[in-house]
């Protein structure tokens, strides 16, 4: 399976030459991950069709991109999304909480949206919460996470029914400058040139896990890696003022 993400994600690259700055969000060079193995991860069904990915960081509240928000229904503990699996709840969404700053000229900025379910999640082995970072502190390079999610897996832009991961590292905030100047305080840039291993459209939303702690939310990312997550960490005033 690596080997056909890997050969499909460089058809992919080669037919996106001529489109400079299309951006790309997609599970490549990764694997299905072992069933309920993430059970903090929630799917995203928006405006009728699965589109993101979002995680559980309190029994009522999900937190995913600003750029997912819609009409939305929380899937957790699933799997595959096209079986019928009995450890799988859906909530609704009470109430939105996108960033205040949040603009899209191309390029998200403040990236983050909180979701307050209409009931909260059953905790059990299968749907879990996963804790976000403690400090405002940056990761420090060379930093090893991953990335889940049920989006784009091969040049074909079909979607994965079941949840795929992928690993990414941290180059350093100073490297990633140098591939995307537009970089602000507030994101993280993660992913190699030498290795590709990315995130794809319908990812976004899903969280990039580093020592067991959610510190970035996929946002975007062009035609090769580094892509670019919001740097969970920066946002932790406005979070705990919103959860209460």
């Amino acid at each position: 399976m690596e080997r056909g993400v890997i050969l499909a994600v460089f058809a992919l690259l080669s037919a996106q030459l001529s489109l400079a700055g299309t951006m790309r969000h997609r599970i490549v060079g990764g694997h299905e991950a072992r069933p309920h193995s993430r059970p903090y991860a929630a799917a995203l069904k928006r405006n009728g069709r699965f589109g993101c990915g979002g995680f559980l960081i309190a029994p009522r509240w999900v937190m995913t991109a600003a750029h997912c928000k819609g009409d939305i229904s929380v899937i957790l503990g699933a799997h595959d999304l096209n079986a019928i699996e009995d450890t799988t709840q859906v909530l609704g969404v009470e109430k939105y909480y996108q960033h205040p700053g949040y603009k899209r000229g191309g390029i998200p900025f403040h990236d983050i949206l909180l979701l307050k379910l209409e009931r909260e999640a059953q905790l059990n082995k299968n749907v879990q919460i996963i804790p976000l970072p403690k400090t405002d502190n940056d990761l420090p390079k060379d930093t090893r996470c991953f990335v889940a999610g049920w989006g784009r897996i091969d040049a074909r832009y079909t979607t994965s029914s079941k949840l795929f991961e992928t690993n990414v590292t941290i180059p350093g905030r100073r490297k990633c400058l140098q591939f995307l100047p537009e970089l602000t305080d507030e994101m993280l840039c993660a992913g190699s040139r030498s290795v590709i291993s990315d995130v794809s459209n319908g990812d976004s939303g899903s969280a990039m896990v580093c020592n067991g702690v959610a510190h970035g939310i996929v946002s975007y990312g062009f035609q090769i890696p580094p892509s670019v997550y919001t740097r969970v960490a920066a946002y932790l005033p406005w979070i705990k003022e919103i959860m209460g």
